[in-house]
Protein backbone atom coordinates (compact mmCIF):
# COMPACT_ATOMS: atom_id res chain seq x y z
CA UNK A 1 0.00 0.00 0.00
CA UNK A 2 3.01 2.02 0.12
CA UNK A 3 2.49 3.10 -3.45
CA UNK A 4 -0.90 3.88 -3.15
CA UNK A 5 -2.07 7.65 -2.42
CA UNK A 6 -4.06 6.47 0.80
CA UNK A 7 -4.09 9.53 2.87
CA UNK A 8 -4.79 11.70 -0.32
CA UNK A 9 -7.62 9.99 -1.09
CA UNK A 10 -8.66 9.74 2.26
CA UNK A 11 -8.02 13.74 2.91
CA UNK A 12 -9.50 14.60 -0.13
CA UNK A 13 -12.68 12.51 -0.99
CA UNK A 14 -14.43 14.73 1.36
CA UNK A 15 -13.58 17.62 -1.38
CA UNK A 16 -14.42 16.02 -4.19
CA UNK A 17 -18.04 15.30 -2.47
CA UNK A 18 -18.29 19.07 -2.09
CA UNK A 19 -17.13 20.00 -5.81
CA UNK A 20 -19.17 17.55 -7.59
CA UNK A 21 -22.29 19.22 -4.81
CA UNK A 22 -21.28 22.20 -6.20
CA UNK A 23 -20.85 21.92 -9.71
CA UNK A 24 -23.44 19.12 -10.45
CA UNK A 25 -26.54 21.05 -11.09
CA UNK A 26 -28.60 17.67 -10.72
CA UNK A 27 -27.06 16.78 -7.10
CA UNK A 28 -29.41 19.32 -5.20
CA UNK A 29 -31.77 18.16 -2.54
CA UNK A 30 -31.61 14.73 -0.96
CA UNK A 31 -28.99 13.93 -3.96
CA UNK A 32 -26.21 16.47 -2.18
CA UNK A 33 -27.29 15.07 1.10
CA UNK A 34 -26.61 10.94 -0.68
CA UNK A 35 -23.39 12.48 -2.03
CA UNK A 36 -21.77 13.69 1.29
CA UNK A 37 -22.84 11.16 2.83
CA UNK A 38 -20.92 8.33 0.67
CA UNK A 39 -18.02 11.17 0.20
CA UNK A 40 -17.68 10.87 4.15
CA UNK A 41 -17.93 7.29 4.21
CA UNK A 42 -15.10 6.91 1.35
CA UNK A 43 -13.38 8.29 3.93
CA UNK A 44 -14.36 6.21 7.11
CA UNK A 45 -13.84 3.26 5.39
CA UNK A 46 -10.49 4.48 3.96
CA UNK A 47 -9.71 5.72 7.66
CA UNK A 48 -10.82 1.90 9.20
CA UNK A 49 -8.35 0.27 6.25
CA UNK A 50 -5.28 2.08 8.16
CA UNK A 51 -6.28 1.23 11.04
CA UNK A 52 -6.08 -2.49 10.42
CA UNK A 53 -2.63 -2.16 8.18
CA UNK A 54 -0.68 0.04 10.37
CA UNK A 55 2.68 -1.30 11.14
CA UNK A 56 2.69 0.58 15.16
CA UNK A 57 5.91 0.29 16.06
CA UNK A 58 7.45 1.76 12.57
CA UNK A 59 7.89 5.77 12.12
CA UNK A 60 5.85 7.80 9.52
CA UNK A 61 4.25 5.69 7.45
CA UNK A 62 2.11 5.71 4.03
CA UNK A 63 4.20 8.87 2.78
CA UNK A 64 3.42 11.12 -0.41
CA UNK A 65 6.30 13.01 -1.08
CA UNK A 66 6.19 15.14 -4.22
CA UNK A 67 8.28 18.26 -5.09
CA UNK A 68 6.46 21.46 -5.10
CA UNK A 69 7.79 24.62 -4.46
CA UNK A 70 11.69 24.00 -4.64
CA UNK A 71 13.06 27.50 -4.65
CA UNK A 72 11.54 27.90 -1.05
CA UNK A 73 11.76 24.30 0.18
CA UNK A 74 7.93 23.36 0.41
CA UNK A 75 6.58 19.79 -0.80
CA UNK A 76 3.72 18.26 -0.23
CA UNK A 77 4.49 15.73 2.56
CA UNK A 78 2.10 13.53 3.85
CA UNK A 79 2.54 10.98 6.47
CA UNK A 80 1.03 9.78 9.70
CA UNK A 81 2.23 8.32 12.88
CA UNK A 82 0.26 6.31 15.63
CA UNK A 83 -1.04 9.52 16.82
CA UNK A 84 -2.12 11.02 13.72
CA UNK A 85 -4.35 7.95 12.87
CA UNK A 86 -6.22 7.87 15.68
CA UNK A 87 -7.17 11.30 15.43
CA UNK A 88 -7.97 10.92 11.82
CA UNK A 89 -10.07 7.61 12.64
CA UNK A 90 -11.85 10.24 15.28
CA UNK A 91 -12.26 12.83 12.18
CA UNK A 92 -14.11 10.68 9.60
CA UNK A 93 -16.66 8.29 12.14
CA UNK A 94 -17.25 12.63 13.62
CA UNK A 95 -17.93 13.65 9.92
CA UNK A 96 -20.12 10.81 8.86
CA UNK A 97 -22.26 11.24 12.38
CA UNK A 98 -22.09 15.03 11.69
CA UNK A 99 -24.08 14.58 8.20
CA UNK A 100 -26.43 11.67 9.42
CA UNK A 101 -27.47 14.22 11.70
CA UNK A 102 -27.92 16.92 9.61
CA UNK A 103 -29.90 14.92 6.99
CA UNK A 104 -33.42 16.33 8.42
CA UNK A 105 -32.47 18.66 10.88
CA UNK A 106 -31.16 21.62 7.79
CA UNK A 107 -33.87 23.23 6.13
CA UNK A 108 -32.10 25.93 4.65
CA UNK A 109 -29.68 26.34 2.28
CA UNK A 110 -28.91 21.88 2.16
CA UNK A 111 -26.77 22.14 -0.69
CA UNK A 112 -24.17 24.75 0.85
CA UNK A 113 -24.26 23.45 4.20
CA UNK A 114 -23.46 20.07 3.03
CA UNK A 115 -20.22 21.72 1.28
CA UNK A 116 -19.30 23.78 4.08
CA UNK A 117 -19.17 20.03 6.26
CA UNK A 118 -17.33 18.43 3.64
CA UNK A 119 -15.28 21.30 3.22
CA UNK A 120 -14.13 21.30 6.49
CA UNK A 121 -13.17 17.44 6.71
CA UNK A 122 -11.00 17.80 4.02
CA UNK A 123 -9.15 20.24 6.34
CA UNK A 124 -9.18 18.67 9.51
CA UNK A 125 -7.84 15.44 7.96
CA UNK A 126 -5.09 17.28 5.82
CA UNK A 127 -3.85 18.74 9.23
CA UNK A 128 -3.74 15.19 11.06
CA UNK A 129 -1.48 14.43 7.97
CA UNK A 130 0.94 17.30 6.70
CA UNK A 131 4.83 16.60 7.25
CA UNK A 132 5.62 20.32 5.94
CA UNK A 133 4.41 23.03 7.27
CA UNK A 134 3.61 25.09 4.18
CA UNK A 135 1.05 22.34 3.52
CA UNK A 136 0.39 22.24 7.11
CA UNK A 137 -0.94 25.80 7.70
CA UNK A 138 -3.34 25.66 3.81
CA UNK A 139 -4.72 22.96 5.58
CA UNK A 140 -5.21 24.77 8.93
CA UNK A 141 -6.54 27.43 7.45
CA UNK A 142 -8.64 25.15 5.08
CA UNK A 143 -10.43 24.45 8.71
CA UNK A 144 -11.48 28.31 9.81
CA UNK A 145 -13.88 29.17 6.67
CA UNK A 146 -16.81 26.30 6.80
CA UNK A 147 -16.45 26.34 10.41
CA UNK A 148 -17.24 30.02 10.61
CA UNK A 149 -19.89 29.66 8.14
CA UNK A 150 -21.58 26.82 9.26
CA UNK A 151 -21.98 29.46 12.80
CA UNK A 152 -22.93 32.59 11.00
CA UNK A 153 -25.04 31.30 8.57
CA UNK A 154 -26.66 28.26 10.30
CA UNK A 155 -26.26 29.43 14.04
CA UNK A 156 -28.44 30.70 16.74
CA UNK A 157 -29.79 34.12 17.11
CA UNK A 158 -26.34 35.87 17.66
CA UNK A 159 -24.45 33.61 15.56
CA UNK A 160 -22.72 36.47 13.14
CA UNK A 161 -21.44 37.63 16.94
CA UNK A 162 -20.41 34.19 17.71
CA UNK A 163 -18.90 33.01 13.69
CA UNK A 164 -16.97 36.76 13.90
CA UNK A 165 -15.62 35.96 17.14
CA UNK A 166 -14.30 32.77 16.28
CA UNK A 167 -12.96 33.32 13.37
CA UNK A 168 -10.67 36.37 14.62
CA UNK A 169 -9.66 34.50 17.83
CA UNK A 170 -8.49 31.60 15.40
CA UNK A 171 -6.95 33.91 12.97
CA UNK A 172 -4.92 35.85 15.16
CA UNK A 173 -3.78 32.59 16.69
CA UNK A 174 -2.41 31.49 13.12
CA UNK A 175 -0.54 34.74 12.21
CA UNK A 176 1.57 34.47 15.67
CA UNK A 177 2.09 30.46 14.20
CA UNK A 178 2.73 31.87 10.91
CA UNK A 179 5.05 33.98 12.46
CA UNK A 180 6.98 31.63 14.22
CA UNK A 181 7.18 28.94 10.69
CA UNK A 182 8.71 31.58 9.05
CA UNK A 183 11.18 32.49 12.04
CA UNK A 184 11.90 28.39 12.33
CA UNK A 185 12.61 28.43 8.63
CA UNK A 186 14.65 30.83 8.15
CA UNK A 187 16.90 30.02 11.28
CA UNK A 188 17.35 26.81 9.69
CA UNK A 189 18.60 28.09 6.51
CA UNK A 190 21.03 30.34 8.54
CA UNK A 191 21.96 26.93 10.13
CA UNK A 192 22.56 24.41 7.00
CA UNK A 193 22.20 26.52 3.89
CA UNK A 194 18.87 24.49 2.95
CA UNK A 195 15.95 25.55 2.29
CA UNK A 196 12.82 23.54 3.98
CA UNK A 197 9.58 23.74 5.31
CA UNK A 198 9.77 19.64 5.91
CA UNK A 199 8.94 19.11 10.01
CA UNK A 200 11.50 16.07 10.31
CA UNK A 201 13.96 17.86 8.76
CA UNK A 202 14.21 20.95 10.82
CA UNK A 203 13.35 18.85 14.00
CA UNK A 204 16.90 18.46 13.26
CA UNK A 205 18.14 21.80 13.90
CA UNK A 206 20.10 23.28 16.82
CA UNK A 207 18.07 26.41 18.07
CA UNK A 208 19.25 29.03 20.19
CA UNK A 209 17.63 29.03 23.79
CA UNK A 210 16.12 32.19 23.71
CA UNK A 211 15.35 31.53 20.08
CA UNK A 212 12.76 28.17 21.02
CA UNK A 213 11.94 30.19 24.04
CA UNK A 214 10.20 33.22 21.81
CA UNK A 215 9.16 31.04 19.05
CA UNK A 216 7.68 28.36 21.22
CA UNK A 217 5.07 30.90 22.73
CA UNK A 218 4.51 31.93 19.02
CA UNK A 219 3.66 28.76 18.51
CA UNK A 220 1.59 27.53 21.43
CA UNK A 221 -0.57 30.78 21.55
CA UNK A 222 -1.90 29.45 18.32
CA UNK A 223 -2.61 26.20 19.68
CA UNK A 224 -3.79 27.45 22.64
CA UNK A 225 -6.77 29.00 21.34
CA UNK A 226 -7.13 26.05 19.71
CA UNK A 227 -7.66 24.11 22.52
CA UNK A 228 -8.92 26.25 23.90
CA UNK A 229 -6.53 26.83 27.04
CA UNK A 230 -7.46 29.57 29.92
CA UNK A 231 -7.62 32.67 29.43
CA UNK A 232 -7.68 32.08 25.64
CA UNK A 233 -10.91 30.36 25.45
CA UNK A 234 -13.46 32.89 25.97
CA UNK A 235 -14.98 32.07 22.06
CA UNK A 236 -15.50 28.58 22.64
CA UNK A 237 -19.29 29.18 24.75
CA UNK A 238 -20.26 31.74 22.12
CA UNK A 239 -19.00 29.05 19.39
CA UNK A 240 -21.09 26.36 20.73
CA UNK A 241 -23.80 28.02 21.99
CA UNK A 242 -24.46 29.80 18.49
CA UNK A 243 -23.47 26.70 16.40
CA UNK A 244 -25.98 24.25 15.23
CA UNK A 245 -25.70 20.57 16.64
CA UNK A 246 -23.50 19.33 13.97
CA UNK A 247 -20.87 21.95 14.07
CA UNK A 248 -21.24 22.16 17.74
CA UNK A 249 -19.63 18.01 18.17
CA UNK A 250 -17.07 19.09 15.20
CA UNK A 251 -15.90 21.35 17.39
CA UNK A 252 -15.68 19.78 20.51
CA UNK A 253 -15.06 16.42 19.00
CA UNK A 254 -12.33 16.97 16.52
CA UNK A 255 -11.34 20.40 16.08
CA UNK A 256 -10.41 21.79 20.14
CA UNK A 257 -7.81 17.99 19.81
CA UNK A 258 -6.05 20.01 16.79
CA UNK A 259 -4.26 22.20 19.72
CA UNK A 260 -3.60 19.09 21.39
CA UNK A 261 -1.98 17.85 18.40
CA UNK A 262 0.01 20.70 17.19
CA UNK A 263 1.56 20.91 21.07
CA UNK A 264 2.77 17.08 20.60
CA UNK A 265 3.73 17.51 16.54
CA UNK A 266 5.42 20.75 16.69
CA UNK A 267 6.34 22.62 20.11
CA UNK A 268 8.38 19.38 21.50
CA UNK A 269 10.41 18.01 19.46
CA UNK A 270 10.99 21.29 17.57
CA UNK A 271 11.64 22.93 20.49
CA UNK A 272 12.90 21.06 23.60
CA UNK A 273 14.63 23.88 25.46
CA UNK A 274 11.75 26.26 24.93
CA UNK A 275 8.97 23.15 26.40
CA UNK A 276 10.99 23.06 29.66
CA UNK A 277 11.48 26.60 30.55
CA UNK A 278 7.66 27.10 29.62
CA UNK A 279 6.19 24.22 31.17
CA UNK A 280 5.93 24.82 34.66
CA UNK A 281 3.59 28.32 33.49
CA UNK A 282 1.47 26.01 30.88
CA UNK A 283 1.15 23.38 34.18
CA UNK A 284 -0.16 26.35 36.09
CA UNK A 285 -2.59 27.34 34.04
CA UNK A 286 -4.24 23.92 32.95
CA UNK A 287 -5.10 23.37 36.50
CA UNK A 288 -6.80 26.64 36.08
CA UNK A 289 -8.31 25.59 33.21
CA UNK A 290 -9.81 22.75 34.73
CA UNK A 291 -10.70 24.84 38.02
CA UNK A 292 -12.60 27.71 36.12
CA UNK A 293 -14.11 25.42 33.54
CA UNK A 294 -15.29 23.37 36.37
CA UNK A 295 -16.86 25.92 38.33
CA UNK A 296 -18.00 28.46 35.80
CA UNK A 297 -20.00 25.01 34.44
CA UNK A 298 -22.04 24.45 37.82
CA UNK A 299 -23.94 27.94 37.18
CA UNK A 300 -24.78 27.46 33.52
CA UNK A 301 -28.49 28.09 32.70
CA UNK A 302 -28.09 26.94 29.55
CA UNK A 303 -27.33 23.11 28.19
CA UNK A 304 -25.04 23.87 25.36
CA UNK A 305 -22.92 26.65 27.71
CA UNK A 306 -22.50 24.27 30.17
CA UNK A 307 -21.21 21.37 28.01
CA UNK A 308 -18.72 24.02 26.19
CA UNK A 309 -17.31 25.11 29.63
CA UNK A 310 -16.78 21.01 30.94
CA UNK A 311 -14.84 21.06 27.37
CA UNK A 312 -12.46 24.14 29.27
CA UNK A 313 -12.34 21.79 32.08
CA UNK A 314 -11.26 18.70 30.39
CA UNK A 315 -9.10 19.99 27.58
CA UNK A 316 -6.98 21.20 30.11
CA UNK A 317 -6.02 17.69 31.17
CA UNK A 318 -4.56 17.54 27.81
CA UNK A 319 -2.17 20.40 28.33
CA UNK A 320 -1.57 19.42 31.67
CA UNK A 321 -0.98 15.47 30.75
CA UNK A 322 1.64 16.76 28.07
CA UNK A 323 3.74 19.36 29.59
CA UNK A 324 3.61 18.13 33.59
CA UNK A 325 6.26 15.33 32.94
CA UNK A 326 8.65 17.81 31.62
CA UNK A 327 7.91 20.10 34.24
CA UNK A 328 8.89 17.59 36.44
CA UNK A 329 11.81 16.20 34.34
CA UNK A 330 10.59 12.70 34.21
CA UNK A 331 9.85 12.02 30.49
CA UNK A 332 11.42 8.52 31.16
CA UNK A 333 7.19 7.41 31.64
CA UNK A 334 4.56 8.04 29.53
CA UNK A 335 1.81 8.35 32.16
CA UNK A 336 0.73 12.24 31.32
CA UNK A 337 1.24 11.68 27.33
CA UNK A 338 -0.92 8.46 27.64
CA UNK A 339 -3.72 10.10 29.68
CA UNK A 340 -3.26 13.39 27.35
CA UNK A 341 -3.81 11.20 23.87
CA UNK A 342 -6.92 9.14 26.25
CA UNK A 343 -8.53 12.27 27.33
CA UNK A 344 -8.70 14.01 23.34
CA UNK A 345 -10.25 10.79 22.44
CA UNK A 346 -12.55 10.34 25.57
CA UNK A 347 -13.56 14.08 25.15
CA UNK A 348 -14.29 13.48 21.50
CA UNK A 349 -16.85 10.62 21.79
CA UNK A 350 -18.48 11.94 25.03
CA UNK A 351 -18.69 15.46 24.29
CA UNK A 352 -20.11 15.31 20.73
CA UNK A 353 -22.48 12.35 22.40
CA UNK A 354 -23.71 14.90 24.56
CA UNK A 355 -23.90 17.83 21.99
CA UNK A 356 -26.16 15.52 20.20
CA UNK A 357 -28.04 14.80 23.35
CA UNK A 358 -29.07 18.54 23.68
CA UNK A 359 -29.58 18.63 19.77
CA UNK A 360 -32.67 16.12 20.43
CA UNK A 361 -34.18 18.02 22.80
CA UNK A 362 -33.46 21.15 21.17
CA UNK A 363 -34.95 19.74 17.81
CA UNK A 364 -38.44 19.18 19.68
CA UNK A 365 -38.45 21.66 22.24
CA UNK A 366 -36.67 24.68 20.47
CA UNK A 367 -34.68 25.62 23.59
CA UNK A 368 -31.90 24.76 25.50
CA UNK A 369 -32.36 26.06 28.87
CA UNK A 370 -32.62 23.85 32.33
CA UNK A 371 -35.22 25.20 33.58
CA UNK A 372 -37.36 24.73 30.53
CA UNK A 373 -37.61 21.26 31.29
CA UNK A 374 -38.40 18.13 33.78
CA UNK A 375 -39.17 14.50 33.91
CA UNK A 376 -38.23 13.05 30.42
CA UNK A 377 -37.85 9.88 31.69
CA UNK A 378 -41.46 9.52 31.51
CA UNK A 379 -42.26 10.32 27.73
CA UNK A 380 -38.47 9.67 27.02
CA UNK A 381 -36.65 7.12 28.67
CA UNK A 382 -34.03 5.71 25.78
CA UNK A 383 -33.03 9.28 25.79
CA UNK A 384 -33.12 9.41 29.77
CA UNK A 385 -30.78 6.05 29.33
CA UNK A 386 -28.09 7.80 26.56
CA UNK A 387 -28.31 11.03 28.51
CA UNK A 388 -27.04 8.95 31.80
CA UNK A 389 -24.49 6.90 29.98
CA UNK A 390 -22.46 9.93 28.32
CA UNK A 391 -22.96 11.89 31.46
CA UNK A 392 -21.01 9.09 33.59
CA UNK A 393 -18.31 8.74 30.48
CA UNK A 394 -18.24 12.69 31.02
CA UNK A 395 -17.20 12.75 34.58
CA UNK A 396 -15.28 9.93 34.82
CA UNK A 397 -17.12 6.75 35.35
CA UNK A 398 -14.58 3.35 35.54
CA UNK A 399 -14.95 1.11 32.29
CA UNK A 400 -15.86 4.15 30.62
CA UNK A 401 -13.65 6.17 28.39
CA UNK A 402 -13.56 9.46 30.55
CA UNK A 403 -12.01 7.61 33.29
CA UNK A 404 -8.53 6.18 32.00
CA UNK A 405 -7.36 9.61 30.57
CA UNK A 406 -7.96 11.43 33.31
CA UNK A 407 -6.76 9.00 36.06
CA UNK A 408 -3.00 8.84 34.28
CA UNK A 409 -2.86 12.70 33.82
CA UNK A 410 -3.29 12.53 37.58
CA UNK A 411 -0.57 10.20 38.44
CA UNK A 412 1.82 11.99 36.05
CA UNK A 413 0.75 15.08 38.40
CA UNK A 414 1.73 13.13 41.28
CA UNK A 415 5.26 13.18 40.19
CA UNK A 416 5.63 16.79 39.93
CA UNK A 417 3.28 17.81 43.14
CA UNK A 418 1.30 16.08 44.96
CA UNK A 419 -0.43 19.44 46.21
CA UNK A 420 -1.35 19.90 42.37
CA UNK A 421 -2.39 16.72 42.03
CA UNK A 422 -4.96 16.26 44.55
CA UNK A 423 -6.80 19.27 43.30
CA UNK A 424 -6.21 18.95 39.18
CA UNK A 425 -8.39 15.08 40.68
CA UNK A 426 -10.74 16.54 43.01
CA UNK A 427 -12.18 18.21 39.90
CA UNK A 428 -14.43 15.11 39.47
CA UNK A 429 -16.64 15.87 42.34
CA UNK A 430 -17.78 19.35 40.64
CA UNK A 431 -17.48 17.06 37.06
CA UNK A 432 -19.89 14.82 39.00
CA UNK A 433 -22.31 18.02 40.64
CA UNK A 434 -22.94 20.29 37.28
CA UNK A 435 -23.53 16.79 35.33
CA UNK A 436 -25.74 14.79 37.54
CA UNK A 437 -27.06 18.46 38.68
CA UNK A 438 -28.12 18.94 34.86
CA UNK A 439 -29.19 15.84 34.16
CA UNK A 440 -31.82 15.47 37.48
CA UNK A 441 -32.85 18.78 36.15
CA UNK A 442 -33.60 17.72 32.65
CA UNK A 443 -34.70 14.50 32.86
CA UNK A 444 -35.80 13.58 36.36
CA UNK A 445 -38.06 15.04 38.70
CA UNK A 446 -41.44 16.30 37.75
CA UNK A 447 -42.49 16.60 34.31
CA UNK A 448 -43.54 20.36 33.41
CA UNK A 449 -47.49 20.92 33.64
CA UNK A 450 -46.98 17.87 37.03
CA UNK A 451 -47.69 19.10 40.39
CA UNK A 452 -45.89 17.44 43.20
CA UNK A 453 -48.13 15.54 45.62
CA UNK A 454 -49.22 18.89 47.67
CA UNK A 455 -48.82 16.93 51.09
CA UNK A 456 -44.73 16.43 50.57
CA UNK A 457 -44.37 20.35 51.45
CA UNK A 458 -43.41 21.13 47.93
CA UNK A 459 -45.84 23.10 46.59
CA UNK A 460 -45.54 26.99 46.61
CA UNK A 461 -48.13 29.63 46.75
CA UNK A 462 -48.93 29.81 43.42
CA UNK A 463 -49.12 26.60 43.41
CA UNK A 464 -51.39 25.85 45.71
CA UNK A 465 -53.75 28.94 44.43
CA UNK A 466 -53.60 26.94 41.65
CA UNK A 467 -53.95 23.70 43.16
CA UNK A 468 -57.27 24.67 44.74
CA UNK A 469 -58.95 26.58 41.73
CA UNK A 470 -58.68 22.86 39.59
CA UNK A 471 -58.90 20.50 42.20
CA UNK A 472 -60.98 19.62 45.30
CA UNK A 473 -61.81 22.13 46.35
CA UNK A 474 -59.98 21.94 49.53
CA UNK A 475 -56.35 22.53 48.28
CA UNK A 476 -55.82 18.95 47.79
CA UNK A 477 -56.22 18.50 43.58
CA UNK A 478 -56.33 15.15 42.58
CA UNK A 479 -53.65 13.84 44.90
CA UNK A 480 -49.71 13.36 43.28
CA UNK A 481 -49.14 12.99 40.03
CA UNK A 482 -51.90 16.18 39.32
CA UNK A 483 -51.10 18.06 35.93
CA UNK A 484 -51.40 21.73 36.07
CA UNK A 485 -52.77 24.00 33.59
CA UNK A 486 -50.80 24.14 30.83
CA UNK A 487 -46.95 25.87 31.76
CA UNK A 488 -45.97 28.66 30.13
CA UNK A 489 -42.49 29.08 29.34
CA UNK A 490 -39.52 28.33 26.41
CA UNK A 491 -40.76 26.77 23.44
CA UNK A 492 -43.70 24.99 25.37
CA UNK A 493 -46.18 27.94 24.80
CA UNK A 494 -45.93 27.06 21.00
CA UNK A 495 -45.71 23.80 20.31
CA UNK A 496 -48.33 21.08 20.99
CA UNK A 497 -46.43 18.47 23.33
CA UNK A 498 -48.88 17.96 25.61
CA UNK A 499 -50.02 14.33 27.20
CA UNK A 500 -53.74 13.66 27.99
CA UNK A 501 -53.44 14.99 31.12
CA UNK A 502 -51.80 18.26 30.00
CA UNK A 503 -48.29 17.28 31.42
CA UNK A 504 -45.56 18.41 28.83
CA UNK A 505 -43.93 15.45 26.79
CA UNK A 506 -41.86 14.58 23.70
CA UNK A 507 -41.24 11.71 21.45
CA UNK A 508 -38.80 9.25 22.00
CA UNK A 509 -35.59 8.79 20.06
CA UNK A 510 -35.90 8.20 16.25
CA UNK A 511 -33.75 5.68 13.91
CA UNK A 512 -31.70 8.70 12.82
CA UNK A 513 -30.84 9.55 16.39
CA UNK A 514 -29.62 6.25 17.47
CA UNK A 515 -27.81 5.41 14.40
CA UNK A 516 -25.65 8.64 15.89
CA UNK A 517 -25.06 7.75 19.35
CA UNK A 518 -24.30 4.19 18.92
CA UNK A 519 -21.34 4.25 17.30
CA UNK A 520 -20.33 6.42 20.47
CA UNK A 521 -21.59 4.73 22.62
CA UNK A 522 -19.73 1.28 20.95
CA UNK A 523 -16.32 3.88 21.02
CA UNK A 524 -16.40 4.70 25.10
CA UNK A 525 -16.94 1.44 26.35
CA UNK A 526 -14.06 -0.27 24.32
CA UNK A 527 -11.84 2.72 25.26
CA UNK A 528 -12.73 2.52 28.76
CA UNK A 529 -12.47 -1.07 29.31
CA UNK A 530 -9.58 -1.72 27.14
CA UNK A 531 -7.53 1.43 26.72
CA UNK A 532 -3.98 -0.14 26.22
CA UNK A 533 -5.31 -0.31 22.44
CA UNK A 534 -4.78 3.58 22.11
CA UNK A 535 -1.54 3.16 23.69
CA UNK A 536 -0.28 0.35 21.43
CA UNK A 537 -0.41 2.72 18.82
CA UNK A 538 0.98 6.27 20.35
CA UNK A 539 3.58 4.67 22.96
CA UNK A 540 6.49 4.58 19.77
CA UNK A 541 5.11 8.05 18.69
CA UNK A 542 5.83 9.46 21.86
CA UNK A 543 9.26 7.76 22.80
CA UNK A 544 10.45 9.84 19.69
CA UNK A 545 8.94 13.34 20.66
CA UNK A 546 10.56 12.93 23.73
CA UNK A 547 14.03 11.38 22.95
CA UNK A 548 15.50 15.10 23.11
CA UNK A 549 14.59 15.46 26.38
CA UNK A 550 16.45 11.84 27.08
CA UNK A 551 19.55 13.12 25.62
Amino acid sequence: MDSFPILSLTAYAPLIGALLIFFVPAFQGEKAKAVALLASLVSLALSVLLLVDFEKNAEFQYVEHVEWLSGVGASYHLGIDGMALLLIALTTVISTIAIVWSWDTVQSRPREYFIALLVLETGMLGVFMALDLFVFYIFWEVMLIPMALLIGVWGSANRVYAAIKFFLYTLAGSLLMLVGIVATYQDYYQQTGVRTLNVLELQQGVYGSTFQIVVFGAFFVAFAVKVPMFPFHTWLPDAHVEAPTAASVILAAVMLKMGGYGLLRFNLPLFPDGSEKWAPYIVVLSIIAILYGAFVALVQPDMKKLVAYSSVSHMGFVTLGIFVNIAAHSVDNLHGFNGAMAVMLAHGFNTAALFLIIGVIYERAHTRQIAAFGGLARSMPIYAAFFAYFMFASIGLPGLSGFIGEFLVTLGTWEYNKLAAIITFSIVIFSAWYMMWMFQRVVLGRAKGEMPDPHDGALDAEEKAMLAAHGDGHGHGHGHGHAMPAVSGGSHDHDDHHGADGVVEYPDMTKKELWTLIPLAVLTLAVGVYPKMVFDYVAPTFERILAPFLG
